[in-house]
């Protein structure tokens, strides 16, 4: 029998919808979330590409703190007029709050609040659905190649005096990609003139160069006394994964094989960019020159870590980690303390620190069985 997949957290389509939009592609996202590309399709191709929008609890509906104290004021014995008093709420309010949801003896208040959030969602027809003269006219140019812009600029002028005919190109694109409206049958997308059978960000057109990195800075460009490990303050960073979408960033200066671990809250790039820069206004000046890593999303905002910092960050060729060497190594040995399926958002800065430090006092035989924290002292201290 096939073993059912992991179905996505909340987190998990937060930052897969967020990348989506940010422009990056399936494969992208994949890698990031370390799920197969199949599954992101799915996730995509029931809304067409688009986005849902964050469903938002209204401020009359009880909240679950307050459900949660209506049950604990049930269980103590208080009366109806007492709770809504606490809460600030109506009597009426509480009493059908708890007849509702199976009365004094049977009241839970998560699962009170999972049904009222459930029973809360009522889907809105979309215009087309609503008017079928609008769908009509809409229809008709499809079927003559007409881009949904032009159709939207036709009704403007068409119809300058009725509202009720004019909609916006992208209520129109969005009604064609998701097919769960019924508005508009799928076949007219073959009209467009891009037939995606997803709805894209403009993002996605730009910026997707070689290695989908912008501005990037080959590895090939690097000075060669950083090739050669002649000069301290050069380093190499990549992140390690762990299970449930949790990595942490790891950092090996080329001369001392120093380690620096980084907790990250996710991968996104602001977020990794921002844990980075606060990490490196650490060190003293001048130990962190320059920073290789790979061509991973994580890296799409370098540029703002460059600037705030004045570190000049070179990307590896797709696909060759052993550019950095170094790193790479280190990694296999942090997977000693982080085997692989470890929540690493459970692991605090603190225990990170704890693992560096470890790694940066053992004897190497590649420093003369000095250890990297003696090396890069001495590097500090002539610095």
């Amino acid at each position: 029998m096939r073993k059912r997949r992991r179905a996505f957290t909340e987190q998990e389509r937060k930052e897969l919808w967020a990348l989506w939009k940010k422009g990056y592609t399936l494969k992208e996202i994949a890698y990031s979330l370390s799920r197969p590309r199949w599954s992101l399709h799915a996730v995509f191709s029931r809304s067409g590409g688009l986005a849902p929008r964050e469903r938002k609890r209204s401020i009359r509906s009880l909240s679950l703190s307050e459900r949660e104290e209506i049950s604990r004021s049930i269980a103590a014995g208080d009366s109806i007029r007492s709770v809504a008093r606490c809460l600030g709420r109506a009597p009426s309010s509480i009493s059908r709050e708890i007849r509702r949801h199976g009365g004094f003896s049977h009241y839970r208040a998560l699962e009170a609040d999972a049904f009222a959030w459930k029973r809360a969602k009522r889907p809105k027809r979309c215009r087309l659905s609503q008017s079928p003269a609008l769908r009509q006219a809409v229809a008709s140019k499809l079927r003559l190649d007409w881009s949904p812009q032009q159709i939207s600029a036709w009704l403007r002028m068409s119809y300058s005096e009725d509202p009720s005919m004019q909609i916006s190109h992208e209520t129109i694109y969005r009604t064609l990609y998701v097919q769960a409206r019924g508005a508009l049958k799928k076949e007219l997308v073959h009209h467009l003139r891009r037939q995606r059978s997803l709805r894209q960000t403009r993002r996605s057109k730009k910026g997707r160069g070689q290695g989908q990195i912008v501005g990037a800075i080959s590895i090939r460009e690097r000075p060669p006394q950083i090739e050669d490990r002649a000069v301290p303050g050069h380093w190499e960073g990549d992140l390690l994964a762990g299970s449930l979408h949790s990595h942490i960033a790891t950092l090996v200066e080329r001369q001392s094989r120093y380690v620096m671990l980084v907790r990250l809250d996710s991968r996104d790039s602001e977020t990794v960019m921002s844990a980075l820069t606060k990490r490196v206004k650490h060190l003293p000046r001048g130990l962190m020159r320059s920073l290789t890593w790979d061509r991973g999303p994580e890296m799409a905002n370098h540029s703002s870590f460059s600037i705030a910092t004045d570190v000049k960050v070179y990307f590896c060729d797709p696909k060759s980690p052993w550019q950095r060497g170094s790193n790479e190594n280190t990694n296999g040995l942090l997977r000693q303390y982080f085997p692989k399926g470890t929540n690493l958002r459970r692991i605090t800065q603190r225990q990170l620190d704890a693992v560096a430090h470890k790694l940066n006092t053992r004897p190497r035989q590649t420093l003369n069985w000095k250890t990297p924290a003696q090396v890069f002292a001495s590097v500090a201290m002539t610095g």
